[in-house]
């Protein structure tokens, strides 16, 4: 049975998500004149013979040869013709699609300064819009029938991974910074991410980082260094850690009656302090304090850098 030639082609989108939607009858002959409407956010290719013909923008266009010189030369009629044709339609979305996830299956390996090499684990999520719709069809959607967004987004999700620990390491972003500036973080990785993309045809107009978990090691010392920051006072430090060490030790308290005496002795410590009206520190307590403040690098919960600006600090009184 000879199917009736098509005189209109049309995309009437059903599925939001879909990139991608080959026009369905391509056994039935195209008539000489047919109309193909293209639509706002999309754009409709022709495929002669296996080879693109044309990329047609939003509008109701003429498909006749004359209007179309390049498929009467795949065809090799010199003068033209009249009678219907065959040809594949293609119709690819150009609006953004938004909220893809992106994450990193295993963690990855970045440089750092002050740790050396660290594994991270990072999340997020990216809008893409295709920008070329001829090269994402040559070198990614290929002859599928449909493909759609959470496909892109399923087969992306491995590339993209590796290429943020590029990315990263290209920036020399440091782990700490990591944690603390993710909205800075953000602006400094799309545009490292978005050549990777250029190769689809894809343009990615946000690339968005969620969370970054840190190893437990990396995530102890930022908290170490962030309570000495609320602290303020490295006397009143030291007395917490000496008051918290204490805590511990104690097998008759339960963890919040432990936590409860640290802080206490920490508070009586630092109302003592407020107290005291000496105009300066005696040698012996000056003293006290810098063994105080080595201990505390030669175990490690301070950095040497901290260690040396807070040395620095106590000498001043001298």
């Amino acid at each position: 049975m000879h199917l009736p030639f098509i005189e209109i082609i049309e995309w009437f989108e059903k599925d939001p998500n879909l990139l991608m939607w080959k026009f369905p009858y391509p056994e039935a002959d195209i008539k000489n004149g047919a109309k193909l409407i293209v639509r706002e956010s999309e754009k409709a290719l022709l495929l002669s013979e296996g080879k693109l013909a044309d990329v047609f923008d939003p509008g109701t266009h003429t498909l006749a040869t004359e209007n179309i010189p390049f498929l009467t030369k795949l065809k090799g009629w010199k003068y033209g013709f009249q009678g219907p044709f065959k040809v594949d339609v293609y119709y690819l979305s150009s609006k953004q699609f938004v909220n893809l996830k992106w994450g990193t299956p295993t963690p990855i390996m970045i440089p750092d300064k002050q740790f050396g090499q660290v594994r991270v684990r990072a999340f997020g999520s990216y809008n893409v819009r295709i920008s070329d719709q001829a090269k994402f069809f040559r070198e990614y959607a290929g002859t599928l029938p449909f493909l759609s967004a959470f496909e892109l987004q399923n087969k992306l999700r491995d590339f993209i991974a590796p290429k943020f620990g590029e990315a990263l390491a290209e920036a020399q972003i440091q782990v700490l910074d990591i944690a603390g500036n993710l909205s800075a973080l953000n602006s400094k990785i799309r545009p490292l991410i978005q050549p990777y993309f250029d190769a689809f045809g894809i343009d990615v107009t946000e690339f968005t980082v969620s969370s970054v978990t840190l190893p437990d090691e990396v995530a102890k010392h930022f908290d170490t260094v962030t309570n000495m920051n609320m602290v303020g006072d490295m006397d009143a430090f030291l007395k917490f850690n000496q008051a918290t060490a204490i805590g511990q030790q104690g097998t008759a308290l339960n963890d919040a009656a432990q936590q409860g005496a640290a802080m206490a002795y920490m508070m009586n410590a630092m109302n003592a302090q407020k107290s005291e009206s000496k105009p300066a520190e005696k040698q012996d307590d000056i003293e006290s304090r810098l063994k105080q403040l080595k201990s505390l690098h030669d175990n490690g919960l301070i950095d040497a850098e901290e260690y040396k600006a807070k040395k620095a600090e106590i000498i001043a009184k001298l």
